[in-house]
């Protein structure tokens, strides 16, 4: 309950100022003047809604389970001061998202927009937000990312290296991973003596996100807007030292802004820069760290993934797979699947030859495995959009100022699209999954633009880490923590080592 007490806490400003706003419209009349319901559900308390409610439980899913089991694929209730409409269905996720986004903008607390800044990305609509959208993804397009391997193996190497005979914080060391591609692809490598100065000051940001909103100063909100302005004025220093050097022929982020067609001032760049370092980190390191669980506590998968074709009584095959392998030769004579990472590393000229873009093409059961990974874990539990007009949906009324949440954890756990939902079976990505069913990434124009370099990321360190080391956790640390990432405990300690 402590625990709660202090979330609702850092959360207040935003829970009052929605709180005003739903006050002045909860009572809202359609636009077009008929009498149309709310959809069903409760409101709780007054103010507080049925924040408490969802809050304490150690799992937050099981409130939007229960409640879609009660009412339906949508429902109304009320948290953190704001009245809110959520939608389980992959058609009503559209309506939202995709076919009516016009309708519904993405909403943040102010706090937030301060600390990232007011003109990046996140934010934005209509035109501008398109502009932006073009300029990320043409930097993280395949064509290029391609030529990005070679440095992003080279980042991978060196985290592996740091936790060789370790006990790690796997998301921990996961999201330094994903910070330092980050910067990578935003400055390439021509800036990469700022990186290290870069990475403190967005450190320091990242410690103030989910603080009290008040900048005095010890306050770790002050410490982060002060780490906030230090990194608008190293950004701004890189964007002069990059035009004197008139640089030519980068694919990198920031050369897609300050393409001199596009007309971004600097103070838009540096806020889109700070903010695309902010996407890229959580969520590719929670995926990180999920599939490394997922795959040790499923030694069949794991071995489809690597295990190669082989003497299965050789120390290199992975220790979480070696009982289970010798167990299955005795009962069946059948040959052994064809593994992926290990055949891909044997087809190099030479162990240490360098990862290629056709490589990463050719993992195919490693890319199933992270959609299952997206899928089971569902790291975006569900996003936040705002209704700007009253609108009508399936006969009821969403009225202007709610907050509306598709539920993407609930759709991607339907056993009415994914058979046995909770079951870890990548075998079920070998067919594509029905249209608006599976969303890790979001969906429409507010979907992830850099899921191809996620992607690529993923590959490339599992790669490495298949084929070189091996991994083990203790059972002590199994279960599932919500902050606001859906996590395995404690960040998932782990021991990784080197294998001869």
């Amino acid at each position: 309950m402590g625990a709660l007490l202090l979330f609702v806490c850092l959360l207040a400003p935003f829970v009052l100022a929605c709180a005003a706003r739903g006050r002045r419209r909860r009572a809202a009349a359609p636009a077009c003047g008929k009498a149309l319901p709310l959809p069903p559900g409760s409101m709780g308390w007054p103010y507080v809604g049925e924040t408490f409610q969802l809050y304490s439980s150690k799992n937050p899913n099981v409130f939007f389970a229960r409640k879609q089991n009660r009412y339906g694929p949508i429902f109304k209730t009320h948290i953190l001061g704001c009245p809110c409409v959520m939608v389980s269905s992959p058609e009503a996720a559209r309506f939202v998202l995709v076919t009516q986004a016009h309708l519904f903008k993405p909403t943040f607390p102010a706090s937030k927009e301060r600390m990232l800044g007011p003109q990046a990305i996140f934010f934005q609509q209509g035109d501008y937000h398109a502009h932006l959208r073009r300029l990320v993804s043409r930097a993280f397009s395949p064509e290029a990312i391609r030529a990005s391997v070679p440095a992003i193996e080279a980042i991978a190497l060196r985290s592996l290296r740091s936790w060789d005979g370790q006990l790690v914080n796997t998301f921990q060391e996961m999201k330094l991973y994903a910070l330092n591609v980050a910067l990578l692809s935003i400055f390439g490598e021509e800036e990469m003596r700022y990186i290290e100065e870069l990475k403190q000051c967005y450190l320091t940001l990242e410690k103030g996100y989910n603080s009290m909103p008040v900048n005095l100063p010890g306050t770790l909100f002050h410490m982060a807007m002060k780490a906030r302005k230090r990194l608008g004025d190293l950004v701004a220093h890189i964007i002069s030292a990059r035009r004197e050097r008139r640089q030519r022929g980068s694919s990198d982020l920031l050369a897609s802004f300050l393409d001199a067609r596009e007309a971004l001032t600097d103070a838009q760049i540096a806020d889109n820069v700070i903010g695309v370092i902010f996407a890229a980190r959580d969520t590719t390191a929670s995926v990180l760290t999920w599939m490394v669980k997922f795959l040790g506590d499923h030694p069949s998968v794991l071995k489809a993934v690597i295990v190669s074709v082989v003497d299965l009584r050789a120390p290199s095959i992975h220790p979480s797979i070696q009982s289970f392998e010798t167990s299955r030769l005795m009962l069946s004579p059948e040959p052994k699947p064809q593994d992926e990472q290990e055949e891909i590393a044997r087809s190099k000229c030479s162990p240490d030859a360098p990862l290629t873009w056709a490589d990463t093409r050719r993992m195919r059961m490693t890319s199933r495995v992270i959609q299952e990974t997206m899928r089971v874990a569902s790291i975006l539990s569900f996003t936040f959009r705002e209704a700007v007009e009253d609108v009508e949906y399936q006969g009821y009324l969403i009225p202007k100022g709610w907050k509306v949440l598709p539920l993407f954890r609930n759709i991607h756990h339907s056993p009415a699209h994914f058979p046995c939902p909770d079951k870890f079976d990548p075998s079920r990505f070998e067919v594509a999954p029905k249209p608006n069913t599976f969303m890790p990434f979001g969906n429409g124009t507010h979907s992830c633009p850099g899921n191809e370099l996620a992607k690529l990321e993923m590959l490339v360190l599992f790669h490495h880490l298949a084929t070189k080391y091996r991994w083990s956790t203790s059972k002590s640390e199994s279960g599932v923590q919500f902050g606001p990432f859906a996590l395995p405990l404690n960040g998932l300690p782990m021991t990784f080592t080197r294998r001869d």
